[in-house]
């Protein structure tokens, strides 16, 4: 059982609006394209974090395209994107989750293909995470084994995520991947701009 976490809780201030519910050139927007390619990947279930002020235009979004995505809501968004990321681990414990998947919001456009390279490195190492890689770079979607699910719940939202990764980082396993969609961070109209030629 592999859900996958969508992380969309965060206010979108360097964008000016809701980066879950940005166009995606060709058809769909930022967080129906990630709920859909997570699960023609293979994940079970998705689930997306969102902020209380985002969270009724999500749903209504959702429900108007019939997305199959479970909505949690970050009460307090402003504590960081683990606190996020341990909302949705409280929703889907215990014991529902042999590892989750996670992705921020604002990559988009990472493809079923790494998806399905990042779960079947995971399958085949048994390690307690996996990620994208390129260049020396780390990318998107990553999946953290359920022995991780612990400590990252016990973490200090101040410090992230980042110090639960060190700790295990000789275990981790890095997948070389030719995917830009897992590196691409699309936080600005600027960035919008660039990644797809046309304005927010």
């Amino acid at each position: 059982m592999i859900p996958a976490v969508i992380l969309a809780g965060g206010f979108s201030t360097r964008m000016g609006r809701d980066k879950a519910l940005l166009a995606v050139p060709g058809g769909g927007w930022f967080l129906e394209r990630l709920t859909r390619t997570f699960l023609a990947a293979g994940c079970t279930e998705v689930t997306a974090v969102v902020g209380p002020d985002a969270a009724e235009r999500v749903a209504a979004a959702a429900a108007q395209v019939g997305l199959p995505v479970t909505l949690v809501v970050n009460p307090d968004p402003s504590r960081g994107q683990l606190s996020s990321l341990q909302v949705a681990i409280r929703a889907l414990l215990p014991g529902r989750a042999d590892g989750i998947l996670v992705s921020p919001v604002d990559q988009p456009l990472v493809t079923v293909a790494t998806t399905r390279a990042v779960l079947d490195a995971w399958r085949r190492s048994g390690a307690p995470a996996v990620r994208p890689a390129r260049g020396g770079r780390h990318g998107h979607p990553v999946i953290f084994d359920a022995r991780l699910l612990p400590e990252l719940l016990a973490a200090d939202v101040s410090a992230g995520a980042r110090p639960v990764i060190r700790a295990h980082a000789a275990d981790i396993v890095d997948v070389e991947l030719d995917d830009p969609g897992a590196f691409e961070d699309i936080d600005t109209p600027d960035d919008y701009r660039r990644v797809f030629g046309v304005e927010p």
